[in-house]
């Protein structure tokens, strides 16, 4: 018992260096040396932060509610011919079926205590698996870049308040690079000032959200009051309408509504990450209530403001920095500024920097931990991805979050498929973390789940190939596109159904939910393959101490 206890020592301590706060054991006490390795189950500690998850979701969203990338969505949908009237039910509808989707695969989370990257295998194969892991590394790439660069925007404005000669730099670039040497300037900036907020441990990152949930409603309440002052809502808002109708105006509004559930749909597949620290699973059933409300009061903002914008600028203002850029009044446009800028770190920390890393981290857990893979992260989304291009355009950037919806409809549908409605709530923990268990299936893949990707994103990827060069004509395809997360979602939900139903994969059923608790009160379990796992080889291997604490 000794040696186990000093093994588990080390562990607690290294979670503890990662910023998993306090962390004990709930399974202290128990002899674990004859079965199955305790770093396997880092992720079922009982970490103080994450107590009171009710709470901390309603502080989340509601912070994370003000972020530019909500109002330039909702923005955008002026900039494409929608009205107000159509804008926010459109938003209204995204937000509260992917609230529900958050709940769905957030119980999932709190209910195993398992994170995205182990909890996936029971639906994909072990290795197919690292596919869907893989696509949430890149997806977080870009979103980091996008924020940032949103947040670069927030420091030329700042700067261009105090030193307004800032707007008469020279610019050194060429025109078609979608920057100018300021710009590239303030990017850099903000790209250092942002850095050390991601190496905070996860649970100081909360106070910088409880800051963010009280001054930046303030000012997105300041700029709503002084765009109803400027432009009365009888002049301005409501005698707006929709400049497109017919067939084209359906489709833009559908291909508006995937691009509300495209801003979260990432977190809806990941969100297991964070909800597997969940003391009780009803917790974050407050999600589908908070959620939607928070999200359409922002976007309301953010529609009335850049109508204000139309009145009296003469052009479609989608992004808010733009807005802010025509103000005279240096003060107010300082700290509109500085409350963005603010927001946006909190968003990039969160909705991730932090995914990026721990998923990562199960992808090369030999070289990369949480910490290292934010810096990865930020250097590779930060720059090599130039998100200054994607923002070029209200379209170029609707086209951004239409793109990557293709895979993460899918990869939402399965997994709640399969543990919801195949498994009915029945999976076996420990066998997700066993390459030769009972979630090996087809030499690591699932051919349902490979089936169901393969009907979903093919048909969608003509019509992604036609957002980015329109050049290259697809028919009618670029209109599957337009749907692609709706399509997937449901259509690779029910395809995995049928094949999972038709042609049952019989070694992955239990009788009953085995969870790391189980695995540990009874001695005489062993995985699906009958073999050890190789887990249990904690006593002479520092490497694989390592290697399995950090999934």
């Amino acid at each position: 018992m000794g040696a186990a206890a000093g093994r588990d020592d080390v562990r607690f301590s290294w979670l503890e260096q990662q910023g998993y706060g306090s962390c004990t054991s709930p399974l202290e006490n128990l002899d674990v040396s004859n079965t199955i390795s305790f770093k396997v189950w880092a992720n079922e500690f009982t970490c103080d932060p994450f107590q009171d998850l009710e709470l901390l979701e309603i502080t989340y969203w509601m912070s994370d509610a003000t972020n530019i990338g909500v109002w330039e969505l909702a923005s955008s949908m002026l900039a494409i011919g929608l009205s107000w009237r159509q804008a926010l039910p459109c938003i209204a509808a995204g937000y509260s079926i992917i609230s529900v989707v958050m709940v769905l695969n957030g119980t999932i989370g709190a209910r195993l205590h398992v994170a995205f990257p182990i909890l996936n295998r029971s639906s994909f194969g072990f290795w197919f698996s690292y596919f869907a892991v893989f696509s949430r590394v890149v997806i977080s790439l870009f979103w980091f870049g996008i924020q940032t660069y949103n947040g670069s925007q927030c420091v030329y404005q700042m700067l261009k308040a105090v030193w307004p000669s800032i707007a008469e730099m020279p610019n050194q670039l060429a025109p078609n690079a979608n920057i100018t040497s300021s710009g590239l300037l303030c990017y850099l900036l903000y790209w250092l000032i942002q850095f050390p907020f991601l190496l905070l441990p996860p649970h100081k990152v909360w106070y910088l959200f409880l800051i963010k949930g009280i001054i930046v409603p303030i000012a997105l309440l300041a700029m709503l009051i002084w765009a109803f002052v400027r432009v009365p809502p009888s002049s301005g808002l409501f005698s707006e309408h929709a400049t497109i109708v017919g067939t084209q105006f359906s489709w833009n509004w559908l291909s508006a509504l995937n691009s509300a559930l495209g801003g979260y749909a990432s977190l809806s597949v990941n969100i297991p990450d964070f909800t597997r620290f969940a003391k009780d699973e009803k917790a974050q059933y407050v999600q589908p209530l908070v959620i939607p409300v928070a999200f359409f009061l922002y976007s309301f903002a953010g529609i009335a403001v850049t109508s204000a914008g139309i009145q009296l600028y003469g052009e479609v203002l989608w992004d808010p920095l733009l807005l802010i850029d025509k103000w005279d009044n240096r003060a107010a446009a300082f700290f509109a500024s500085f409350a963005f800028a603010l927001t946006t770190i909190g968003t990039n920390i969160s909705a991730n920097s932090l995914c990026a890393g721990n998923d990562m981290t199960a992808l090369w857990p030999k070289y990369i931990n949480i910490r290292r893979g934010q810096i990865i992260c930020a250097v590779i989304g930060g720059w090599l991805l130039c998100p200054w291009k994607i923002l070029a355009s209200a379209g170029g950037f609707l086209t951004f979050m239409n793109g990557y919806t293709i895979f993460l409809g899918p990869f939402a549908g399965i997994m709640i498929t399969d543990f919801w409605l195949v498994h009915r709530g029945k999976v076996d923990v420990p066998a997700m973390y066993d390459p030769k268990g009972r979630y090996r299936y087809t030499m690591g893949f699932n051919w349902r789940a490979v089936l169901a990707m393969l009907v979903t994103v093919v048909p969608t990827f003509p019509g992604l190939v036609n957002s980015v060069d329109p050049a290259i004509t697809v028919g009618y395809a670029s209109r599957l596109f337009d749907i692609a997360w709706m399509y997937g979602f449901i259509v690779a939900s029910v395809v995995y159904y049928v094949t999972s139903v038709i042609f049952p994969a019989r070694g992955t059923f239990v009788g009953k939910l085995i969870s790391a608790d189980d695995a540990f009160a009874d001695a005489d379990y062993k995985h699906e393959s009958g073999d050890k796992p190789p887990m249990d080889n904690a006593g002479g291997n520092g490497e694989d101490v390592k290697t399995h604490v950090q999934v």
